[in-house]
Formats: structure tokens, C-alpha cells, sequence
């Protein structure tokens, strides 16, 4: 695992835009000096990204410290990533404190939309540890490769087996976890040659309701899924390349006990096929083209509630096409990347009321009317190379955003608030940012400067009677919104020896037309027992900083300790706390390892969240800290190759809630848990 991306703002932002528009001519100036330059250095200049790697499949138990843990789990140790939980399955994952409509999340450099307007089906949700090498965390304007954002992107990449003469590879992944009685199994199986290679993988996790710190039960979180990856490659010569993946994945009986709602059914199939070439004697290094296809199921369930005031049937579905097609290459000084995407999203979602009077009529409405939307973007990437220690990074990006309701009863009820609205609307979004990088002797450190724009999502533009538990109010999108801008600043500074790594990162962003919900009156709710309506609105200004200290120290071969640090600080324009920003939190370990055997000790905790927003519905969380123990050994038995890893969470069996819980629901107890990995 190592940490790349980092961050310190500074600059003022009143006057930011203006010096934004000075990179583009800063860019091109730059140019013919930078040619003109004797540059013998060819080393790629490093990207500001951090990368969590998981582990190839033959290796992933000696990755982690909890080998077949959640995708979500892992995500965390990112000083950018935090979890929203709604129950003990599918987080939702916040990126520099901010939620999904802000970020993006990608399989593969794929664009998947989830079919849940109450976010019960996040994109992390759809793959498994199992069948994953690493994420790539990338902060800001520095993830616009694959589409507009603000927060930055986080990009799952599957496993390759890869063209090499490895021939037959079998694993077997099994574990146990006390708390909730999860059962997980899974294997793969893999086959390579210099020509040809395919990975499958499988996945099966069943778990019952979990218990809390004081031992009480937590209702309705228990779980059941199981996944299907594969992915198979085939040669055609030494430079060209045509690989055809796939993805299965269905939840069943899923339990949300902060929410009113269960989910019955979470079903999505993920398929791509995809064309590499690798020219020969050419600038162009590499040229990349992948089609891809998507579709989601989700369906919301209470019928195992107690107590429901009238029932109800959610169902959501989301179809995405797209494609993308990139090419990196070098020419003298300059590491370019070239990146034209596209997709087209169909996201539909409805609500069916059962009075408990069989005499009254059913009540229908769609709560996503049926939203097409066509994206094209278009993003350039400029790294040039100043000398061996430094390089300057420059990325420019245009796109256009299309919306369009196809669904003529959904546009008439959203008429009822917006009588002048059309069926279609257009947007233009871009994004620029410059990032100077050095890096000698150990030593590192960075800034830079960036400027994107996004559009509402499905729900903010156009969501129907959206019921939010969290303040308790039925939201109502609005079309009319203005496209979210960000101005950000970031920087970073390191220093790394032969046993000390530390590094220091930080973000600002300062957002304009921040898009929320801001309660209306005169307007009834269509939910029982809601506090009213809220209809998206924009903000003048929202503001957010992050800022995350890593530091790791080997003391010699066998005894390592880690630490880090991370504070962040949001408001709006009006000096009210967002919501969902993190307190200052910490995490530390102690690990030893010696030949096949290693154990770790960890702490980690939250401060008191003091900074919480009673006017978006929060509440004050204590401060909490857990202590976890793990240990593992590895043997051989003949040809066949054995790990066991068991370890204990929570061991204080501390009762503890924090500021990223939905309504305040309680985490685990103790856990003990058992995995034991079998490979030939």
C-alpha cells in the first residue's frame, strides 16, 4: 500500500477563476520552452493519486489485515475516503467529505449509475474483494477522466491474470465472522499462456442481524449475496490485445435498520469487451478502446416491517451504454493522455401505495421519471517532464450533458411545481487544473490549482416525493438548478528514508451554487409522518478542507508501526456545518512479522463530532476509539499452499456510533473472525 495523492490549500479564492483561465495560456507558452529543452530523464512524471493495492488473487490474504473483508472496508483506509452506513451492507462512500453526486465511481474506467433513489445500492456494492487489484483514489479535478466531478474519483480494477505461461491456478477462500454468523466461501480459478488467459472468480456471503457493543440486537441488518466475475483476454500478436469481461452480482433479504425500507432484490450485470493496442516506433505508447454495457435491478421491501403505516412497493432500474477510448504517449518532454467517453443512462424508478382499505384505490408515482441522459466529454492530460526532480501536470476537459424525460406522466407531475419546464435540458461542463510536482533525495512535495463543474444528478433534478429519513422530509428535484462549480486548491508535502515515510496532504474547495435541500411551505408531504418538503435549491457557497497526515516507521525487518491523521472542516455560505463532515479521526498499528507468521495490534477512533449541523438534521456523536488484534501464518502441505489469518475486532466490545451512521444506528460489537485460503 502506498499514498500518493496529497493536498494544502492556499491562495485566494475570490480571485481563483481569473488565474484558472492563466493555466491554458500558461500551457500552451509552455510548449515550445519545454521542447526546446535537453531533457535526457525519461522517467514518467508521478501522478498526485493514491492507489490502495488489495492484492492479486493468488496473493490476496497476505494483503490485509482482514483478508475477505468489504471492498468498503478496505476503501477506508484512505485518509480521502470515509462510509456512510445505513445497515452492515453496500457503504456509501464519500470522497473529501462529499456524498456520490459529487464523486465518481468506476469498475474498470466503466460508468455504472445505481437504480436506488434512497442510495441502498452504491457501485462498491456490485464487486468483491476477491475479484479486485487495487482502487485508484484520485482527489478533485485530477478524476475527470471519466467524467465530471467535484470530490474526485475512485476507480475499482479488476485482476488480470495477464499473458505469461502460468498455466492452471486454483484458489479456495473461505471464512467466519462471530458477530452476525457471516458465512463467506468463494474460489477461483484461473488459466494463462502467452496468448490467452481467463480469471474466474466467485463469491458467497450470508449473515444474519448483528449485535451492537451492549450486546443488543440490531434488527434487520442481516444479508445475503454471492458474485460472478470473469475476464478473458486473447492475442493476436505482441501489440494487439481484445479482452471481454463480465459481472453478476445479487443481493437478497438485505436488512437497512436505519432506514424504514429493506431491499429485496439488488441484482446487476456489468459486461465490456476491449480493444489494446500497443503501437510500434510511434509517439503513441498506448491505445486503449472499451464498449460497455450495464443494467441494475433494485427493488425496495417492508413487507417484513412491523407496523407500517401503509405499504409499499420501490422498484428502480438503471441501464448505461458507453464507451471510452484513450490513448497515452510521449512526445520529447511531454506525457500526454488523451481521453474521449461517452454513456447513456436510462434511470427509472417507481412508488406503489397499498391503502390498508381494500375499497381505496392504489396510489402510483414515478419518483425517477424515466431520465435518459447522453454524455460526451472529451479530457486532455499534459505531463511535462521539467528535469529528473520535478514536472508540471496540466488536464483540460469539455463535455456535454443532456437530460430528457421520456416518461410523459412523470413530466406532468413534475409540471405541477415547474409549469414552464421542458422535457429536455442541455448542459456544457468543464474542467481545468495545473499541478507542479518535486520530488529529490527522499523529499517531496506539490500544489496545484483547479476549476469543474457538474451537473444534478437524476434525484436533484428530477426526483419525485423523495422520502429522506435522515431529517425526516420528502425532497422534490429541481430542473432548474445551474451547473455546481468548484475552485480548488491542493498541496502536499513528504519526506521518505530508508525507515521513515510521512507525508502531509491537504484540500480546499470552494463550491458555488452548492445544491442542497431547503425546506418549502405550503406544500404537504406525501410521506406519513414526514417533518415536510424540501425542494433542491442552490447555495451561493459551500466551503470544504481536508487535510490527512500518513507516517510509517520500520524499525528493522520484523517490527513495523503506522499511523495517521485525518481533520476536515466544511460550511456553507451562512457559517452552518455541512453535514456528513468527518471530526478529526485517527488510526495507528503495530505489526510483526517474522518468515510465514505475523500479527497486528490497531487502534483507531473518532474525536467528538462537535462540528455537527442541526440544521441538516445531525446530531452529536461521542467520541469512540476500538482495539483490533489479528495474526496469521502461512504453511505448505505437499504442492498445495495454506493461509489462515484469524484476528478479533472491537475487542473492548465498545458500544459506539459515529457522525457517517444513519441516524445514529450503533456499529458492531466484538467479532472474532476466521479466514483460511487454500491454493494450488
Amino acid at each position: 500500500m502506498y499514498w500518493q495523492q496529497s493536498y494544502w490549500p492556499f491562495c485566494n479564492f475570490s480571485i481563483m477563476k481569473k488565474k484558472l483561465y492563466g493555466f491554458v495560456l500558461l500551457y500552451f507558452t509552455s510548449i515550445p520552452l519545454f521542447a526546446q529543452d535537453q531533457v535526457t530523464d525519461t522517467v514518467v512524471p508521478k501522478t498526485l493519486k493514491e492507489v490502495i493495492v488489495i492484492g492479486k488473487k493468488t496473493q490476496l490474504y497476505q494483503q490485509q489485515n482482514k483478508p475477505l473483508a468489504a471492498v468498503e472496508e478496505y476503501l477506508q483506509q484512505s485518509g480521502k475516503v470515509g462510509m456512510i452506513k445505513r445497515g452492515s451492507y453496500a457503504w456509501e462512500p464519500i470522497l473529501n467529505n462529499m456524498t456520490t453526486e459529487r464523486t465518481l465511481i468506476t469498475i474498470d474506467g466503466m460508468r455504472v449509475f445505481g437504480a436506488c433513489t434512497d442510495k441502498m445500492d452504491p457501485i462498491t456494492s456490485y464487486v468483491e474483494i476477491s475479484n479486485l487489484s487495487e482502487a485508484t483514489i484520485t482527489s478533485g479535478q485530477q478524476g475527470g477522466n471519466h467524467g465530471a466531478t467535484i470530490g474526485g474519483s475512485i476507480d475499482l480494477k479488476r485482476s488480470r491474470s495477464g499473458f505469461v505461461n502460468s498455466g492452471w491456478d486454483v484458489l479456495i477462500n473461505s471464512g467466519f465472522e462471530s458477530n452476525s454468523n457471516q458465512k463467506i466461501l468463494g474460489s477461483a480459478v484461473n488459466y494463462a499462456n502467452n496468448r490467452f488467459y481467463i480469471d474466474t472468480d466467485f463469491m458467497y456471503r450470508d449473515a444474519e442481524n448483528y449485535t451492537a457493543g451492549n450486546n443488543q440486537e440490531v434488527l434487520f441488518s442481516q444479508f445475503r449475496k454471492f458474485n460472478i466475475s470473469a475476464t478473458s483476454g486473447f492475442s493476436f500478436d505482441e501489440n494487439k490485445m481484445l479482452e471481454a469481461s463480465l459481472i453478476y452480482d445479487k443481493a437478497t433479504d438485505v436488512g437497512y435498520p436505519a432506514l424504514p425500507m429493506d431491499v429485496s432484490l439488488a441484482e446487476a450485470l456489468i459486461t465490456s469487451l476491449k480493444f489494446e493496442y500497443v503501437p510500434k516506433a510511434s509517439n503513441i505508447k498506448n491505445w486503449e478502446t472499451k464498449i460497455y454495457y450495464n443494467t441494475i435491478t433494485h427493488r425496495m421491501d417492508d413487507t417484513k416491517r412491523p407496523f407500517v403505516p401503509i405499504h409499499m412497493d420501490m422498484p428502480g432500474w438503471s441501464d448505461t451504454y458507453g464507451f471510452y477510448s484513450k490513448a497515452k504517449g510521449v512526445f520529447k518532454s511531454h506525457h500526454f493522455t488523451v481521453d474521449l467517453n461517452s454513456f447513456y443512462n436510462r434511470s427509472v424508478a417507481e412508488m406503489t401505495m397499498y391503502p390498508s382499505d381494500p375499497n381505496e384505490s392504489l396510489m402510483f408515482m414515478f419518483t425517477w421519471p424515466d431520465v435518459r441522459t447522453l454524455y460526451n466529454g472529451l479530457f486532455v492530460e499534459d505531463s511535462i517532464l521539467l528535469n529528473s526532480q520535478s514536472s508540471l501536470k496540466f488536464s483540460v476537459s469539455a463535455a456535454n450533458h443532456s437530460n430528457v424525460i421520456a416518461n410523459d406522466l412523470g413530466l406532468e407531475s413534475l409540471q405541477i411545481f415547474y409549469p414552464t419546464m421542458k422535457a429536455s435540458k442541455n448542459r456544457i461542463l468543464k474542467s481545468i487544473s495545473s499541478n507542479y510536482t518535486y520530488n529529490k533525495n527522499g523529499f517531496q512535495y506539490g500544489f496545484g490549482l483547479a476549476y469543474g463543474e457538474r451537473a444534478p444528478s437524476v434525484s436533484e433534478g428530477y426526483g419525485f416525493y423523495l422520502f429522506n429519513s435522515f431529517d425526516r422530509y420528502d425532497y422534490i428535484g429541481n430542473p432548474e438548478l445551474r451547473n455546481e462549480k468548484s475552485s480548488e486548491a491542493n498541496a502536499f508535502i513528504g519526506f521518505r528514508t530508508k525507515k521513515l515515510s510521512t507525508k502531509i496532504s491537504s484540500s480546499y474547495f470552494h463550491i458555488s451554487n452548492y445544491i442542497v435541500g431547503k425546506p418549502t411551505e405550503n406544500m404537504i408531504p406525501m410521506t406519513i409522518g414526514a417533518s415536510g418538503i424540501k425542494i433542491y435549491s442552490a447555495l451561493n457557497y459551500a466551503t470544504i478542507f481536508n487535510t490527512d497526515l500518513d507516517i510509517e516507521y520500520q524499525f528493522d525487518m520484523n517490527f513495523r508501526w503506522a499511523g495517521q491523521l485525518v481533520y476536515s472542516y466544511g460550511q456553507d455560505y451562512e457559517k452552518e456545518n455541512l453535514p456528513f463532515i468527518s471530526p478529526l479521526r485517527y488510526s495507528a498499528s503495530f505489526q510483526y512479522k517474522v518468515e510465514k507468521f505475523s500479527s497486528e495490534i490497531s487502534v483507531q477512533g473518532n474525536a467528538v463530532h462537535a462540528q455537527y449541523s442541526l440544521f441538516y438534521g445531525e446530531k452529536r456523536t461521542p467520541d469512540y476509539a476500538i482495539l483490533n488484534f489479528a495474526s496469521s501464518y502461512a504453511f505448505q502441505v505437499d504442492h498445495s499452499k495454506w493461509y489462515v489469518k484469524a484476528g478479533a475486532e472491537n475487542i473492548l466490545d465498545q458500544y459506539y456510533t459515529t457522525f457517517s451512521d444513519w441516524n445514529a444506528i450503533p456499529r458492531k460489537g466484538i467479532n472474532f473472525f476466521l479466514n483460511i485460503s487454500f491454493g494450488l
